[in-house]
Formats: C-alpha cells, structure tokens, sequence
C-alpha cells in the first residue's frame, strides 16, 4: 500500500502551478538537497520522515540534475553565484551522517555524472575502525580521506549529534569546535560547512549565539533542516534545504528543485513553535 503524501499532492496540484517563476537574476534561488543514507533499507515511518534513498532513486535524480544542465556547485560558491547574477541552474548536494552507504553506494553515482558534494561528519562516530550510528555503519578516516582527494568536500555534525539547544553556551561551542578540529586534522583541509543537527529552534536568541560562536570558530556557512531554497538573504550560517528520499519521483523532484516546495516551512515553523 502506496502511504498518500498531503505535502507531495498539495505541492504538485496546487503550489507547483501557483510558485513564482524566475523571471531575472534577483529572483535567483538555489535548491540545497538534504540526502541521509543512499541505501535499500526499508523504513516504518511515513515517507515524509524518510532519511533513505535507494542508489537507484539517487542515480536517477543525478541522472535528471544532468540531462537538466544543472551545475553543481558547492556551498561556499553560492554566494559568488548569487552575485554572477546569471540564469545559469545551479544546486548543492549534500548528506548528512557520514554513513558508510555514502562511500559504497552514492560516491560511484556521484563520480559517474562528475558531481561534487558536501558530507556533514558527526566526528564522534567516524574513526580509524567502523562504528555505527542510529544504527547504520559510518565511514572510517581512510574513506574519508579518500572520497576528499576525489572531490568530495567535508563539513561538521558536530561531535556527538546532540540537539544543540539543549546544552551550555560552552558545550555548544565544543561540539562545534572539537568536530571541526578533528576533520581539519584528518583530512588537512580547512572546514568551513556546518549542518545543524535535528529540527532548527525557533528561537531568536539561540540564533544569535550560535551565529557568534560559528564565526568565532572559524565557519563561513551552514544549512539546517528548514524547507526552502537558498536566496540571495538568507542568513549564511542557517540556509534552508530540500529533504530528499526514495519516495521522491522525478515529478516531485524536478517540483522541488524549481521552489514549489518551499510553502512548506511555514507549516514546518508552526508546527515547531507549538511542540
């Protein structure tokens, strides 16, 4: 039995008709996906929380990116193509966790079409031997260091992949330092990327604090879990993404990509408001 999707029929019947073309380069809007695990593993939940996609969905939505003449850039250069003020299709892929199936599955796909990504690295579970985390196998610092010298660009997770709003201000600050410290050892590149882990708070003043101790610690952007697509204001540390995972067809893929998604985070900011 096929689970019916209210966001997926609201954004292909009525918000994928209503969503404001790009009609110049101000309008420019830049689609960040937020893919998890590139695997087979079936999930209980209901599709809209899914984190997995299979390699097949994964090789089609690279396959579309393609024939589409997408170029894929990385999140340090949204910002330069925000300002090339150019009609040219853009998108950032990236993939939090730093599963294992990245290095097996996505990587072969991801070479395949010449395309870079972003991987979000919770350090305390990537190490010399493999260790799991919610579950599923995480990449070791070979792989890592591998994938890098392909291509393959690498930010932090934090340490621990705690909901950051619930810890100190120097708490905070060390899963955000030590994570970043431990992959620039590892792999002896700067790290600028931060992907915030879990649901994003609505809440002004954590915004604040965190922003300030990013930049103390040398970040220069991040993404979080907030629906939408990048544009030229958005606050650099907290860009929004577009959540992708095997229930995600080419029709609702290529809705998502062109913003008819993007009605969803103020629904997603209500509900978070009133947990």
């Amino acid at each position: 039995m096929i689970n019916f999707r209210l966001d997926r029929f609201l954004t292909l019947y009525l918000f994928r008709h209503i969503t404001k073309k790009q009609t110049s380069a101000d309008d420019k809007r830049i689609p960040i996906l937020m893919y998890h695990s590139i695997s087979d593993e079936k999930e209980k939940s209901h599709p809209y929380y899914h984190v997995n996609t299979s390699p097949a969905v994964f090789d089609a939505h690279m396959s579309y990116l393609h024939e589409k003449n997408y170029s894929v850039i990385n999140l340090q250069d949204l910002k330069k193509s925000f300002d090339a003020r150019d009609s040219t299709k853009c998108v950032v892929l990236t993939f939090d966790d730093g599963f294992y199936d990245f290095f097996t599955n996505a990587f072969s796909i991801l070479k395949k079409y010449n395309f870079s990504a972003t991987v979000f690295l919770p350090t305390g579970f990537i190490h010399n031997e493999r260790l799991s985390f919610k579950g599923k196998e995480c990449m070791t610092w070979n792989e890592v260091r591998h994938v890098q010298s392909k291509g393959i660009n690498f930010g932090s997770h934090t340490v621990t992949h705690l909901q950051l709003n619930n810890l100190s201000t120097k708490e905070i600050e060390n899963e955000i330092k030590l994570s970043k410290n431990k992959i620039e050892d590892e792999t002896g590149i700067m790290v600028e990327s931060f992907s915030y882990p879990y649901a994003f708070p609505e809440n002004k003043e954590f915004g604040i604090t965190l922003r300030t101790l990013l930049k103390k610690c040398g970040y220069t952007n991040g993404v979080t879990t907030k629906i939408g697509t990048a544009n030229n204001g958005d606050d650099t540390f907290f860009q929004p993404r577009l959540p992708v995972n095997t229930a995600d067809d080419i029709l609702f893929f290529e809705a998502k990509l062109q913003g008819s998604y993007d009605w969803l985070n103020k629904p997603q900011i209500f509900i978070k408001r009133f947990k």
